[in-house]
């Protein structure tokens, strides 16, 4: 049963290893909990694990092995321990409800019932429709709709009376999974990879390891200060708006909000669809108070990290002619400035909220990409990782 669990994670894509599977059958034979199904779901996740990203896929994987909703058959009395269901029966249940169980000839002989219900049900066969999945007094021992002391709930959405042994569909963690829609807490998840930890400014922090260390040395207590570790990265995020990225703003809202959450040392501009010689910081004012880009590009120095977010839909002339802006007239092409970044900053990506499927229909975008050295990362929580990775380099 445990290899299989091991086999269909695997199968999942969540990254599991046979060191962290020894480890978890060790904590198990050294019966670190008890033999309950609540407990080895929390030490087998917090086990086998390691990426937020990867929760929902391991609970999809822990309900369909530890409770079979999706292919309960003949193994239901494997899926689902007898000696765990006991061992939950001695702590919840009355001994007049116990006695009910022992009547229908045990543990053992309610798995093979239920296990005979699936068969019969998946076949057509069985009782009326208000008794498959559990009679309308709640004498039926299966389904959410019955109150039988030992009821088991088989796929229902909730249970009427809540004493279901276990359901494991509730998936509380759907939003972390990378193939989903971003939100500012996925965002800041996936940004939270591109640090550079280091210990200065002033001495705030207790050390714990010195203090101990020198009290033992000299006897009495000797307590040792240190600055408190931050996070070192410097960003300068370069912001697209207007246009066709107004079907983005959202998005963006969220990835700035986590963004600035993340990175003390971040400094942001807007442009539009490609830099040129201006960039400003208020969108109210950005035809009187822009800024100039050669003075960006000095004043920051060259271990910056450098993020573009746009959606690099454009006319290719705004790219790769002077003059080819639609808002003003600018003496240098597009393409030139965004060499200039290039030259100064080592680490460059740029961020594009449009899926990746639809790049190549659109040739501007081909363009950009091969400005920024194809570190073109889609706005996605697997874009935003890879991306991450690129500027840790």
């Amino acid at each position: 049963m445990f290899m299989r669990f091991f086999t269909e994670l695997r199968e999942a894509k969540v990254p599991v290893t046979l060191k962290e599977y020894l480890i978890l059958m060790e904590a198990m034979d050294k019966q670190v909990i008890d033999r309950t199904v609540d407990d080895f779901y929390y030490l087998s996740r917090s086990a086998l694990v390691k990426d937020e990203k990867n929760l929902d896929k391991f609970d999809k994987v822990f309900s369909h092995v530890f409770q079979g909703l999706e292919k309960l058959g003949d193994d239901v009395a494997v899926d689902i321990p007898a000696e765990w269901l006991k061992r939950l029966s001695d702590k919840f249940l009355t001994e007049e409800e116990k006695a009910q169980i022992e009547a229908m000839g045990g543990f053992e002989a309610l798995m093979e019932a239920l296990a005979q219900r699936a068969r019969d049900a998946k076949e057509g066969k069985g009782e009326g429709e208000g008794e498959r999945g559990g009679r309308p007094d709640g004498s039926n021992p299966f389904g959410a709709n019955g109150y039988h002391p030992e009821g088991i709930r088989v796929g229902q959405e909730k249970g009427r009376h809540g004493r279901a042994i276990k359901v494991w569909d509730k998936r509380e963690y759907k939003n972390l999974d990378d193939s989903v829609e971003l939100g500012t807490r996925n965002i800041k998840v996936a940004l939270r990879r591109l640090r550079k930890w280091v210990r200065d400014g002033s001495v705030e922090e207790l050390d714990m390891d010195k203090t101990i260390k020198g009290t033992a040395e000299k006897g009495y207590l000797d307590i040792n200060m240190r600055p408190e570790r931050r996070n070192k990265i410097s960003v300068l995020l370069f912001l697209d708006v207007g246009g066709s990225m107004d079907s983005h703003i959202k998005i963006c809202e969220e990835l700035f909000s986590a963004a600035r959450s993340e990175f003390k040392n971040m400094e942001f501009f807007y442009f539009h669809n490609c830099l040129y010689e201006g960039v400003w910081k208020d969108n109210r004012r950005r035809h009187t108070e822009k800024m100039n880009t050669y003075d960006i590009l000095h004043k920051y120095p060259h271990d910056y990290k450098v993020i573009f977010v746009g959606d690099a839909t454009m006319s290719p002339y705004e790219i790769t002619y002077p003059g080819g802006s639609v808002e003003h007239w600018n003496e240098e092409a597009g393409a030139v400035w965004m060499d200039r970044v290039s030259q100064i900053y080592d680490s460059v990506v740029w961020l594009n909220p449009t899926a990746e499927r639809h790049w190549d229909y659109t040739p501007s975008i081909g363009l950009v990409k091969q400005l920024v050295g194809d570190r073109m990362f889609p706005l996605t929580i697997d874009g935003l990782e890879k991306a991450m990775k690129e500027l840790s380099r």
